[in-house]
């Protein structure tokens, strides 16, 4: 396999994993949407979610490379910016790079 010649593992979830629907931050199942929905809103939390990011948290997540608990046990589920993507950028060096989309 060509992970392990390149010293990595690769690791497997469910194929039907809900990637997309499930909210990163709190973890409530927001149901299927069609593939033109880019951004929701999650119901429960009020998070603005990026379907592709939200959904890369909660493979990271699903794949056990996330840290959901901290030390005592409570819930510390991956935090999204929640500034959003037309967020103004005041940091020296920093510039608007182009929408993608």
């Amino acid at each position: 396999m060509l992970c392990a010649q390149w010293g990595r593992r690769a690791i497997h979830i469910d194929r039907w994993c809900p990637s997309s629907q499930v909210c990163s931050q709190c973890g409530r199942k927001d149901g299927p949407k069609p593939l033109n929905v880019r951004e929701w809103e999650c119901p429960n939390c009020g998070a603005f979610l990026d379907r592709d990011w939200n959904a890369a948290l909660n493979i990271l997540d699903a794949a056990g490379l996330a840290e959901s608990l901290n030390a005592r046990g409570g819930d510390v589920r991956r935090r999204l910016a929640q500034a959003g993507r037309d967020a103004i950028a005041r940091e020296a060096g920093t510039h608007r790079t182009a929408r993608l989309h």
